[in-house]
Formats: structure tokens, sequence, C-alpha cells
């Protein structure tokens, strides 16, 4: 049911103003809508109860419900008539500050005695910890408690009065500001959303052109390409009829492309480019997005080759002794270079190659069926072999870029089952990521941010994955894996490691020789109950370069990482921490960092933000983060090399009257105890989403230089940030492979 009241919902600044100059016309008619959703909630007795209310209302903690509806219920009744409803609604959208204060005040004062006692507070604030998804031992509960009683209570009454909380809330200004309790979106009057301005369109901006100029002329140039080719074979065949130019130009633009989308998958070559100055003339990070345009080419020239050429049978079986289904389900015509057989093949590869993209779509790859992705995929085998049989021409296109894609088939064959490597080491993370450590092979280099393809033969004898790797290349021991059980594969892979002892250690571990040992799966200590020793055979094809090779060249670097989105990030934070490993001079207090040259690092200042939706998440690399904020203890916030900002979605932001108090209150203790009560870092973990406007703004202000903001996670929050970057003028990168 659409109408539900969500009464501590927040509207923008813009729509809180906006609801205090409504004319006449539209209190009208937010009247008439107003009442239609009580009526539609209170049915035929046309008032509204306490467990209709907390339906309509969906906030995850009873209090709140409670709490409002007693409020709203101004006769003491047990039920909320439409007179008290928008007499509640026309306090909260159209009150002063003042107002809304009393209202929150009365939230807080459970016993209605006209002040709130430390009993009281600590109610609501367990409450709050729950509409936050926060969850905190009852110590830290205590602590949070005393933490804003203390600082409200500023006549150490033992108990907050109005005007104490209205002092303490002026100490927040950013509170007092966005401060408004008011209803859900559909109780906003129709035709009253804020209109929004013309502006020109994202792609025709200047700036788009300046950050995607590689990409632009790209693909300027393939499109040229494309027509010259076309044209090129219409007019070779003019003789044969329209239907039958176009087959032709569309064969040739098909030989092209279908060669071409080999090439943008050429991940060694592309990783060796990176490294040169064609990564500067070429779109090398957009490799996986161009290989996805041509394969859709690809399906478009297919089906345009096929169409004309079904076209052309019809108008050839009108005019020879072979029928319509000969032409198209026989070799009796003699169409084709290999014994007539160009229909039949023609016909297997269009099917073919519109299975491999619908199999390719984000729809199955995201929703956690990736292997039938990587297994038609891999049919493109069968595809070009029927394309060199299908065309006469094709093999002349392959033969060249064919021989490469061998070859670095066959060295990443070699590479991966050179020497034995296994996982030594399996940590299992909270929501479900599994944390591998492998043990590195000895000449095995790779940069910040690259990934691997895994092969795991106990969990799937011959599917390779690929996953980034998050420890640092200055590690020479092992190598980390952080992988999220999102699929089949990695949720396997999960299990796997989650099974009992009794199911995974060898009988014969203890009497087994050195050599043996070596050779078999096997548990040989268990630290805790998700952290253990192993010994599990492992393949790893890699490393293979991606856009954050560029970090150490950039100036001022902005790493924004979604979820598991970190672990590129994980890296090349590691990777500060060795490069800017400080010297203590024993005799003086003088500190300094060695080893770092202006050719390999260029960074003179970097922002790291990780959003993350539950508390759980940050776990994943809290030690990483504490050590960094150890290195960084000394210095003044304004003069810090790396400066962190974590984020927590599921957390309700401070404009939010369910969160107000905690929010407070976790702000209090965090500078008291100089840390974070929801990670124990230093940062102090912001709740909600980042204001991307203000976040860019701030980075822009402070002035480091060049600033490339590198991304890794969703892909809806990477187009925004990305238009974000276009207005700022950065360069933006995103993780993909």
């Amino acid at each position: 049911m659409m109408c539900c009241l969500i009464v501590a919902q927040t509207f923008p600044v813009e729509q809180c103003r906006l609801s205090h100059t409504m004319s006449l016309d539209e209190d009208a008619r937010w009247l008439e809508w107003v009442t239609k959703q009580f009526e539609s909630i209170a049915g035929d007795d046309k008032e509204i109860d306490l467990e209709e209310f907390k339906t309509a209302l969906k906030v995850k903690e009873s209090f709140f419900a409670e709490r409002f509806f007693a409020l709203f219920d101004s006769d003491g009744s047990k039920t909320i008539s439409l007179d008290e409803l928008l007499k509640a609604l026309d306090l909260l959208i159209h009150g002063s500050e003042t107002d809304k204060l009393r209202f929150l005040f009365q939230v807080y004062d459970v016993d209605g005695s006209g002040s709130i006692d430390p009993d009281e507070l600590r109610t609501v604030l367990k409450s709050c910890l729950r509409e936050s998804a926060i969850s905190l031992p009852e110590e830290k509960l205590d602590d949070l408690t005393l933490a804003l009683f203390e600082s409200a209570d500023k006549d150490n009454s033992g108990s907050i009065t109005f005007e104490e909380l209205k002092a303490e809330l002026e100490n927040f200004p950013e509170v007092m500001e966005n401060l408004t309790i008011s209803a859900a979106n559909w109780l906003k009057p129709p035709g009253l959303e804020q209109k929004k301005g013309r502006h020109t369109p994202r792609y025709l901006t200047p700036a788009y052109w300046h950050n995607n100029s590689r990409k632009l002329l790209f693909l300027c140039a393939y499109t040229c390409l494309n027509l010259l080719l076309f044209i090129t074979a219409m007019l070779k065949n003019a003789e044969g009829g329209f239907w039958y130019m176009v087959a032709k130009g569309c064969g040739q633009c098909l030989n092209f492309n279908c060669t071409f989308v080999m090439v943008l998958m050429l991940r060694r070559c592309l990783t060796w480019l990176r490294a040169t100055w064609v990564v500067r003339v070429l779109p090398l990070d957009q490799n996986i997005l161009l290989h996805q345009m041509v394969g859709y080419a690809i399906v478009t020239f297919s089906t345009m080759h096929t169409t004309a050429h079904f076209m052309n049978f019809v108008h050839l079986s009108q005019n020879s002794s072979y029928s319509l289904w000969e032409h198209l389900f026989t070799t009796r015509p003699g169409i084709g270079w290999v014994q007539g057989s160009a229909s039949l093949t023609g016909m297997v590869l269009q099917i073919m190659i519109c299975l491999m993209v619908v199999c390719s779509s984000t729809f199955v790859r995201r929703s956690g069926h990736f292997e039938v992705f990587y297994w038609s995929h891999l049919s493109y085998v069968w595809v070009w072999a029927l394309l060199v049989v299908h065309c006469a021409n094709f093999w002349k296109w392959f033969v060249v870029p064919g021989v490469i894609f061998l070859l670095e088939k066959l060295v990443g064959v070699a590479v991966s089952h050179m020497g034995g490597l296994y996982i030594v080491e399996v940590n299992l993370l909270p929501s479900k990521v599994t944390h591998l450590v492998i043990k590195r092979p000895q000449f095995f280099h790779f940069k910040p941010g690259d990934y691997v393809y895994i092969n795991i033969p106990d969990i799937a004898k011959y599917e390779w994955h690929p996953f980034t790797i998050s420890s640092a290349p200055e590690q020479p021991d092992t190598l980390w894996l952080h992988i999220r059980s999102m699929g089949q594969w990695t949720n396997r892979l999960y299990e796997y490691f989650r099974q009992p002892d009794s199911q995974v250690v060898s009988t014969k571990r203890l009497s087994a020789s050195l050599k043996d040992r070596r050779h078999q799966r096997s548990i040989t200590a268990k630290l805790s109950e998700n952290h253990r020793f192993c010994n599990v055979k492992c393949f790893v094809d890699g490393p293979y370069g991606t856009p954050t090779r560029q970090i150490f060249a950039s100036e001022h670097a902005v790493l924004i990482g979604a979820g598991i989105g970190i672990t590129p990030f994980a890296s090349i934070l590691q990777s500060i921490i060795y490069r800017m490993r400080k010297q203590n001079c024993p005799n003086c207090s003088y500190s300094w960092c060695e080893n770092i040259k202006d050719s390999e690092m260029k960074l003179r200042k970097v922002d790291f933000i990780w959003i993350n939706r539950d508390q759980k998440s940050f776990e994943w690399f809290v030690s990483l983060l504490t050590k960094l904020e150890m290195d960084q203890a000394d210095e003044e916030p304004e003069g810090r090399f790396l400066e962190m900002h974590m984020y927590m979605t599921s957390a309700l932001s401070k404009n939010d009257m369910k969160a107000i108090g905690l929010q407070m209150a976790l702000d209090l203790l965090a500078k008291k105890e100089k840390r974070d009560s929801i990670t124990g870092l230093r940062t102090r973990t912001q709740p909600g989403r980042p204001e991307w406007g203000k976040v860019f703004q701030k980075v822009a202000e402070e002035k480091k230089g060049k600033v490339h903001v590198f991304y890794c996670g969703a892909p809806a929050l990477a187009k925004l940030i990305k238009a974000q970057c276009e207005h700022f003028g950065f360069n933006f990168y995103k993780e993909n492979f």
C-alpha cells in the first residue's frame, strides 16, 4: 500500500522551505490529498489505532511509533482522527524551529514530567541504535547516555529541561539547520515538487568532452572505420543487388569486429601497454566497456547480415530451382567456400552470438549466476572456428591477433601452473567475505590495485574467477584476496572453509611426511572459529593491470570504495604505508621518510572514502585502517597526507529525529575517547551517504594539485560520482575487469 506514514523521515532543506510558502490553492490540494491517504488507512471507522499506525509508519523500533502515536492522539482516545492528524502535521510541516524542537523534546520525555532523566535518555538512545542498525555493547550504551546527559545537563540537576536540550542542539549547527519532522513523500501535495531548471545535457558539457576525450576520439575512429569497411564492401558487390550489398557490407564489418573484440581482451598486452606512453593516447582503462560495445555491434551487424541474406535468398528462390528452405537449411545450393555450408554455419553463429550477449547481461552476472556468463562466454572458441568455415576471408583478419591470443593463453597456463601455490591461511569475515592468504610465488610481481584469476580445483576444477589483490606489492611472502559471497562459486568457497574440522582435516595429517603434506588438503591449525591455517592447492593467473595503476602518478588522489570495492584500495593504502615508512633519529626528535623517488610517487594528498551498508563490514580492514591512523596520528588534520572518511548508509542521518540524540552522543563520546564507537577508529563514522557535491567542493578547495578520483563498487553509484567529477573537472577512473 503506497499510503504509509513515515513521520520521522525528512525532506531536503529546499522542500522544507517550499512547504512554508504554499499558497492557499496548494494548501487546499494538500488537505485533499492527505484526507484521501488517511481514509485509505483508517477504513470504515475513520480512526487510526496504534496497530494501524505502526503498520503505516514502517519503523524498525516500536518505541518511536508509540511515542508519535501518543503525541498525535491529543485527546487520549487511543485513536487518531483526521483532525488530530492534520493538526499534528501542520505543526511538523509549517511549525517554527522551536515547535519542532518541542515535539522532539516530548518524544524523549517518556513520562511527560517536563524533563528527561538518564533512564529515559538511555531508552531513547537504545531505540535509536536499533533504528540505525548499530550494535553496541550495553557498557557502550551507558557511555553514550552519560556523555550526552552530562553535556546537556548544564546545571547538574539530574535532568534535562527543554531549554537545556535546545541549548545543546545549538552546539550542532548542521542539525539545527536541517532539522525537520515531516510526513513521507506521499503526503506532499501533488504538483508541489520543486521544478528543475533547464540544464545542459551532461554529454554536451565541455567537462564531459575533456574528461572523456580519449574514449570519444577512439569511438569516432572506430565508427569511421566501420563505415569505411561497410561502404567499400557494398561498392565491391554492387552487381549482386541491394540486399546482397548490405549482407556483404555487414559481413566485412563482422570480420573486423569479431577480431577486434578479442584484441580488447588481450590482458597481458594491455597491462604492458599501461606502462607506456600509449596509455595517454588510447582509452586502455575502458577496454571492458569497449569490449561490451563491440559485442553489441557484432549482434547488430550479424542480425542485419542474416536478415539481408534471408531477403536475398527469397529473391534467389524465385529465380532458381532451389527453394527458400533449401537455401537456409541445406548445403545443396553450394553457398560458401567449405562445401556450401555458409547458410548452416551462419544460422548457428547467429544463435550462439545472441546467446552469448544475453548471458553476458548485467542481470545474469549480478544475480548470482556468474557461471552462466562464464561457461557461455567460453563458446567464443566455437564461434571463431565457425567463422573460419563460414567466411573465406575471416582467417586473414584473425591470424595475427589469434596467434597473440593463443600465446597469451599458453603463457597464462604456464605461469599459473609453475610451482605449487597453496592457500595457507583463511579468515571468514562478516557478511560472508572470505579472506584468502596465498603463498606468494618467488617471481610474482604486481602493482597496487592489480587483479588475478584464481582457480581452486577443490571448489571447481575448470573455473577461473577474477579478484583484486588486496595486499601490497611490498609484502614479500603472501598474496591476499578478499572475496565477497555473491554467486555460486563464491558461496561454495565460503561454505568449503566453514565446514567443521571433522570434514576438512585429513586423517593422515599427523603421520604424513612433509613431502606428502604439501600435496594434500589439510587444516593444520585452527586459531578461532573463523580463522585457520590450511594447505589448499590453487592456481593463479596474472597479475593484470587496472586504472588504479595511475594512483602514484597522481598529485591528489581520491579513493572511493563501496562495500567490498575497498579491495584495490587496501593494496594501495598498504603500499603507501611501506613507501611512507618513517625513520626516527635515536638521538633527537627528527624523523624522515626513506626510499621515496619523485619519479615513482607524485602523491601530495590522498582522501580515502569507504561506504558500507552495515557496521560489520568495517571489520574487513579495520586493522589496516588502524595502522594507517597510527602513522598519521602526529600530523594535524589539515596537514595529513592521508585523510579517511567512513560512511554507514544504514545509519539514520543527523537531521532525522530518530537519530538526532544518538548522533550527538556518538560525536560527544568520540571527542572524549578519541575513538569512534562504531568502528573503533579515530575517524568518526558518518551516517547516511556522502553529499558528493560538498565532498568534492572541499577537495577542490584544498588545491593539492590535479585531482584523480578512483572508484570501485556498484555501477549505479559510479554514474553519480562520475557526473560530479565532470562538474569539478576531476579525472575519473572506475575499476572493472
